[in-house]
């Protein structure tokens, strides 16, 4: 019974707070909400590679483009094409996964700093790829991108349509597919495969000792974790109606792993929390501005160097006091308190073998 409350008035919360932040602020923050499911669905992917197996990936991006590219080329003008969101999703979403398989398999031998760097090479990679694939033959459109997308619709229903009041249509398409995606994260999570990414997560050599086929684990962590990129990249496509290769740099995918980071690796509602709050902050942080000509009655600070000072600030200051996110898992907490206990007694042994 207290399960059954609990979740009608979650719905609740989720139903009325697109119509509470539209009256309270303007649709503009509506919008805002409408990215921030996005960001969810992209945060939640990483964490499937970061999180539950442990791989730095920082091109995660480029799978977000790959479904926006196949959205853009498979609904707009551009090759004539116009095909329905419902097929495109999916060829969308396998597409990355492919991708992500091409990323995994040489990498699979690479840890730490090494993965990091060469998953930084293949986000910058697909970015050049995009921003160049416009001669000889224009596939991609450029640096100008392609504009003119077909957006979402449902039967004969435009989520575009004036009377259809567009950012709350989406947003509930959003919030559909981003509970959608925390499900079957969960599911992921509690499965014999999640088992097994944990496994490698703390120990790939005595998970592979135990039987488990670290090579085919790592690369459904890399193919699962793309595909929700792909997903998320194609809802964008179709929210936005253009695309170009300036919405997949690499800050991109540094702000989706600080949301995995922050709001805590490996825990589903923390990385949902981290998600919420990194797409919010930076937008709250713009009244910087307005503040300062109030205060001092001149601005002081350029405002968009101060709001990421300050967003940077923020993300330090979490760090240093809770390096284990704003919302960790306990078992993530058990192992940053072993650690720190270990580091503890070698750094007490070391100081005695001096004395």
């Amino acid at each position: 019974m207290k399960k059954t409350l609990k979740f009608a008035a979650y719905a609740a919360i989720l139903a009325i707070l697109p119509f509470a932040t539209g009256l309270a602020f303007g649709k503009t923050w509506v919008r805002i909400l409408d990215f921030a499911l996005l960001y969810v669905m992209l945060a939640l992917g990483l964490n499937i590679v970061v999180g539950f197996a442990g791989l730095l990936d920082l091109g995660y991006v480029a799978f977000f483009a790959v479904g926006a590219y196949c959205y853009a080329l498979l609904a707009s003008p551009h090759f004539g094409l116009h095909l329905p969101f419902w097929i495109i999703l999916p060829i969308g979403a396998f597409a990355a996964g492919i991708f992500g398989m091409l990323l995994g398999a040489p990498t699979l031998r690479l840890r730490g700093d090494y993965l990091a760097i060469v998953t930084l090479g293949f986000g910058e990679i697909i970015r050049i790829f995009l921003n160049n694939l416009d001669t000889p033959y224009n596939i991609t459109g450029g640096p100008q991108g392609i504009d003119l997308i077909d957006p979402i619709r449902l039967g004969s229903f435009s989520l575009n349509q004036p009377t259809s009041h567009t950012v709350y249509s989406y947003y509930f398409l959003f919030l559909l597919f981003a509970l959608a995606t925390a499900f079957v994260s969960m599911r992921l999570q509690h499965s014999r495969i999640g088992r097994a990414w944990a496994a490698i997560r703390e120990d790939e050599i005595a998970a592979e000792a135990m039987g488990i086929n670290t090579r085919n684990i790592k690369l459904l962590a890399f193919a699962m974790g793309a595909s929700f990129g792909g997903l998320s990249g194609g809802l964008f496509a179709g929210f936005e109606g253009f695309v170009s290769p300036e919405s997949f740099t690499l800050t991109e995918s540094i702000m989706i792993l600080s949301m995995v980071v922050l709001g805590g690796m490996g825990h589903i509602r923390g990385v949902i929390f981290g998600a919420i709050l990194l797409s919010i902050l930076p937008e709250a942080l713009r009244y910087v501005g307005p503040l300062e000509q109030s205060l001092f009655g001149r601005i002081v600070v350029d405002p968009s160097s101060l709001r990421m000072l300050l967003f940077g600030l923020s993300l330090i200051l979490v760090m240093l006091l809770r390096p284990a996110g704003l919302w960790p898992s306990p078992a993530r907490k058990r192992e940053l308190l072993a650690h720190g206990e270990t580091a503890k007694h070698e750094n007490a042994n070391i100081y005695d073998a001096g004395r």
